[in-house]
């Protein structure tokens, strides 16, 4: 059967929108004897016509009800979905973890609360520096004697160490000079996985107490003494030891998880420990598995201007930032001695304040929206010795 583009085959991709959101959280048992059977040709005709006409948020939610049916509608759908790298789009949770898209940053916001030390993370969905936004993810601060640790969740409520929902986190020194992102994930085949006591935070009461969580280091991020005072811009640096320096040329490729892997029960929670070996674990990647080998993907952040009248350094947010912060910055890909050229003039992230609690935060390929907002919530933090 052929599907025209009338009001019955709209009609009719509302009536199966419809049924997905109404079967959405049902046993799937239960619902597989009656939607299973629909021919696969008119299915997938349908769920391709949601997924090109849902495109936003809050629309979008159809696209995660229909994936959420049986086994047969998600898997179409998971096909049907692309990665943010080639849709511009998040649509799963599993959609954080991906690089962004190459060509356009993908605009978003954080908002801070100082009383609860949380800070969450939110997709634009105007052009407008203040929208309601879709939640993507949450962290809080906790503080300790020598250290400061940030756990990043997918819950915008559940930000505890030992919660279901953390993806990840960040922990500073004692200065507040030199942070270190972890995953909770394996982020590409051959990470090493730390297995330190102090770094086992996430996901404990999930896992055997005698096993270390799933710790690896993503990314290390320093910022330098500033000569300048309040008046002059930090100077960042930034490891990511989970992407290549290749990934930012043409046809760089950088890893991407396509899923939250299984553990051994079936569950797909993503602080799940997972028992199996790596080999396992790698199937939830692609890209290629040697890139690592090549040398990290460094940023820096962009130099700014002297502005002669207003008397202050400057960069240009494209109009994404209003309020002047020492906070704010720019990143950029970093030659590390080699020849620069127009990749390393891109901007890859950019953070600036907005309000006295929101700040904007937009990234592109190869950062994910996690890795972003890792570096991002380092920026909060107070540096004793660059400030």
């Amino acid at each position: 059967m052929k599907w025209g583009y009338g009001s019955k085959s709209r009609c009719r991709q509302s009536s199966v929108v419809a049924v997905a959101e109404e079967t959405e959280g049902i046993d799937e048992g239960l619902v597989e004897s009656c939607w299973a059977n629909l021919p696969l040709e008119l299915l997938r005709e349908v769920l391709m016509r949601i997924e090109d006409t849902e495109s936003k948020w809050p629309l979008r939610k159809s696209v995660v009800a229909c994936s959420g049916v049986c086994r047969s509608w998600r898997d179409i759908m998971k096909e049907l979905v692309k990665t943010p790298e080639v849709s511009g789009k998040l649509t799963f949770p599993i959609s954080v973890k991906q690089p962004g898209p190459r060509d356009t940053l993908l605009q978003c916001f954080i908002k801070r609360n100082q009383t609860t030390q949380t800070y969450h993370l939110y997709l634009s969905l105007t052009q407008a520096l203040a929208d309601d936004g879709k939640f993507l993810l949450a962290a809080r601060k906790y503080r300790k004697a020598t250290c400061t640790d940030y756990t990043i969740s997918l819950d915008a409520n559940e930000m505890s160490k030992g919660g279901g929902t953390c993806i990840g986190k960040l922990r500073s020194n004692f200065l507040g000079t030199k942070f270190t992102a972890y995953d909770s994930i394996l982020p590409y085949a051959g990470a090493k996985l730390v297995k330190s006591r102090s770094t086992r935070l996430v996901g404990s009461k999930q896992m055997n107490p005698r096993v270390p969580a799933g710790n690896y280091e993503v990314a290390h991020i320093s910022y330098e003494l500033n000569v300048l005072g309040a008046r002059g811009p930090r100077r960042m640096h930034c490891v990511m030891d989970a992407i290549p320096a290749s990934a930012i040329k043409p046809g760089g490729i950088a890893p991407t998880q396509v899923d939250f892997p299984m553990d051994n029960s079936g569950s797909s929670l993503p602080m799940r420990f997972l028992r199996s070996k790596s080999s396992r674990l790698e199937k939830s990647l692609s890209g290629p598995i040697e890139t690592q080998r090549e040398g990290s993907l460094v940023l820096k952040n962009k130099a700014p201007r002297w502005h002669e009248q207003l008397q202050c350094w400057c960069l240009n947010f494209h109009g994404r930032v209003t309020v002047a912060s020492v906070k704010n910055f720019q990143l950029v890909a970093s030659p590390e001695n080699g020849a620069a050229g127009p990749e390393h003039e891109k901007v890859i992230l950019q953070f600036g304040k907005v309000g006295k609690d929101m700040f904007t935060m937009d990234y592109r390929y190869p950062l994910s929206a996690f890795q972003a907002f890792a570096i991002c919530l380092s920026s909060f933090d107070t540096k004793i010795a660059c400030e």
